[in-house]
């Protein structure tokens, strides 16, 4: 069967694909619930095969009559081939392949939308800490890219859901693995810095606790963590409508932060990153001082 329908999507080698076979063929996915059915039972199938049928899913994700997108809108009605293709994590013979699937529907916002609003959205921690290292790596990706590739659906989902997501970010960032825990760092650095994410940055700078929490992994065993630690803390430091409660923190710590800065990373050759510090430091140096008279 597979080989069939690859035949039909993919031409035989020598013919070319025939439209009106191609659109045959997915009308009869469609009816019969073919591609739940290839993602639930991946599984079954030879190593060659596994790969046939990620090929024989993408080429129908990508097919389109105009501005529509036919398989798109048809799992838009059947979201439970999307958790399928992520529940494929739990089983490592199948997780890149159904990992691979996933990504590609990720691709459409209206997909992206419905994992994201969803509670399976939060089994992704799990597939990121409990599986082996490609695995995890692979379910970070999905992660990131549901979380980075439509900016302003997912910029609406965290300002709604602000509380319920940092929750579960928060473990993330005190992941016991290395990899998990610097992936997370940067990729929170990126939301923040987002422009579209300006409310969301907004709220995330002004708690006294993410503050602390920077600050602290600023001091991490790892130079890497303390690196994209970095990029977080300054974000803090350079809001200039600072709430009472960081500036104070601040304030109180000048001292301490400013012998630690001066120390930090003086052997890296980024010029954009000594620039940011040398910033960071000027900020913190000023924090609480009085301000000079206008003449």
């Amino acid at each position: 069967m597979l080989f069939q329908m690859k035949a039909i999507l993919y031409g035989d080698g020598e013919a070319e694909p025939q439209p009106e076979q191609v659109a045959q063929l997915a009308q009869e996915v469609y009816n019969n619930d073919v591609l739940q059915l290839l993602v639930a039972n991946i599984w079954r199938f030879e190593f060659e095969a596994k790969k046939d049928v990620s090929q024989i899913f993408n080429n129908l994700l990508r097919r389109q009559i105009g501005a529509r997108w036919p398989t798109v809108e048809y799992l838009a009605t059947k979201p439970e081939v999307l958790f399928t293709a992520l529940k494929g994590y739990e089983n490592p013979d199948v997780a890149l392949n159904t990992g691979m699937i996933l990504r590609e529907m990720l691709r459409h916002e209206v997909l992206a939308k419905a994992l994201l609003y969803s509670d399976r959205f939060y089994t992704f921690p799990d597939h990121i800490e409990k599986t082996t290292f490609g695995v995890s790596c692979d379910a970070f990706a999905n992660f990131k890219e549901t979380l980075t590739k439509h900016k302003p659906m997912v910029a609406e989902y965290l300002e709604k859901n602000y509380d319920k997501f940092f929750a579960m970010y928060q473990g993330l960032l005190h992941s016991p693995n290395y990899v998990t825990k610097r992936q997370s760092l940067k990729l929170l650095g990126e939301i923040l810095l987002d422009r579209t994410n300006f409310n969301v940055m907004t709220r995330y700078i002004s708690s006294e606790e993410n503050l602390k929490d920077m600050m602290n992994l600023l001091k991490d065993k790892s130079k890497n963590i303390q690196f994209e630690a970095f990029h977080v803390f300054k974000v803090f430091v350079a809001n200039p409508k600072k709430p009472p409660v960081i500036e104070n923190i601040l304030r109180r710590n000048r001292e301490r932060l400013v012998q630690f800065l001066t120390n930090f990373h003086n052997d890296k050759d980024d010029e954009q990153f000594v620039d940011e510090k040398q910033y960071v430091l000027q900020i913190i140096e000023s924090t609480g001082q009085p301000k000079t008279a206008a003449a």
